[in-house]
């Protein structure tokens, strides 16, 4: 009675922290951050639109020196650990994902600081970056619970989790202050239980015969989950 009482056994082995790898895929690929290779092609996709720093803790930046200085700084941290995504097309970096709150003993890892340049906005490579990085998480790196959170007020961000798969779990008050404001966070997870079932929606979603001819997606992501 007693052993039910503090829950399932698990193992206990700690998960592997982030490292510089590539990730390939057909849309895109994923690689460790760095200011010399990627600052150029970041700056282009997202120079022209103040909005993607809105919820995010830095920018907007008004120059590029400026941007690039930004980029060096985050290419250095372990946690965040951050990743261009380089759009296989353009050959050039179109974004940023980012591994952070970082805990291997517990398994614990959370997708988020994502910058998405708009290039790779509402493209097949956006979606492919999370599949890509989620496999990574639970497949490599061994984490049993992959977390998103966003600010309550960013709808887009909260739309993108449920979308994605991950589960909405509740709002934590007054979390954050970022820029000056306060902020509600939204918590989302998946978990290494539910990886298998959101692999095959991933891989079916992004097969080629799920694309036209333009490129513009046959079905919707949540049909290959229902």
């Amino acid at each position: 009675m007693q052993e039910a009482a503090l829950g399932p056994v698990v193992d206990s082995t700690p998960a592997q922290p982030p490292e510089a790898v590539t990730l390939e895929g057909r849309f895109c690929r994923i690689e460790k951050l760095d200011a010399g290779r990627h600052a150029g092609g970041l700056w282009e996709a997202v120079k022209d639109d103040d909005s993607l720093w809105l919820y995010l803790s830095a920018g907007p930046f008004r120059d590029r020196e400026t941007f690039r200085q930004w980029v060096e700084e985050r290419s250095g941290l372990a946690d965040p650990f951050a990743y261009a995504v380089i759009d296989k097309a353009r050959d050039a970096a179109v974004g940023i994902v980012t591994l952070m709150e970082i805990r291997p003993a517990m398994r614990v890892i959370e997708m988020g600081s994502i910058l998405y340049g708009t290039p790779l906005q509402r493209r097949p490579a956006a979606t492919e970056t999370q599949y890509l990085m989620a496999r990574h998480v639970f497949e490599t790196l061994g984490y049993r619970r992959y977390e998103w959170k966003c600010n309550t007020l960013n709808a887009p961000s909260r739309a993108a989790a449920l979308r994605l798969g991950f589960t909405f779990e509740g709002i934590f008050r007054h979390h954050m202050i970022v820029k000056g404001r306060s902020r509600d966070t939204a918590w989302f997870a998946m978990l290494d239980s539910d990886w298998p079932a959101r692999k095959a929606a991933f891989e079916r979603w992004l097969a080629p015969d799920n694309f036209d001819a333009e490129g513009n997606q046959l079905s919707r992501l949540s049909a290959f989950r229902e």
